[in-house]
């Protein structure tokens, strides 16, 4: 792999992680630009790292980079897991979706450092998808099977009552 291939993987791994984190960054989420771009690229300089693993014929060893893979997924949970907050006196929990694209962004990382970049785009253009019409999917379908109607909410009061 030649310097300008190692740079084009490193810098689109910033690019990416560097988006998903504008998008939590506008949205007043504790992730931004410079913790999901470090994600992502510390992803992809791993990835990296596991494809030099050499083995006596001078292949990649496609084991080491299948173990890089599974270290950085699973590590990356502790990330995610501090930004995962349950408010007291209530069910409440949030942070979900900022764990969620902690994880994701490290994902997206990983295939820039494989050089999937179809997969890559792929993924990056769903997630999107995901954050611009997640939302008022979740909140339609909340105001038509959970949240009741003012006057059903009065009338099961009276009934208990």
């Amino acid at each position: 792999m030649d310097y300008l291939d190692i740079l084009l993987r490193l810098t689109v791994s910033v690019l990416v992680g560097g988006l998903i984190g504008l998008d939590r960054n506008l949205h007043g989420k504790p992730t931004g630009i410079r913790t999901l771009g470090l994600v992502s690229l510390g992803a992809c300089v791993l990835t990296l790292a596991g494809a030099n693993f050499l083995t006596g014929d001078g292949q990649a060893d496609a084991s080491a980079v299948s173990r890089v893979i599974q270290g950085l997924v699973t590590g990356i949970g502790f990330l995610g897991s501090g930004v995962i907050i349950r408010d007291n006196g209530s069910d409440r929990v949030r942070g979900l979706t900022t764990a969620a694209s902690i994880w994701i962004t490290a994902i997206l990382g990983i295939l820039c450092g494989m050089g999937s970049w179809q997969i890559a785009a792929i993924a990056l253009v769903l997630v999107f998808l995901l954050f611009v019409c997640g939302k008022p999917i979740e909140r339609a379908l909340h105001r038509r099977w959970l949240d009741k109607p003012e006057k059903e909410k009065q009338a099961i009061t009276l009934h208990e009552e």
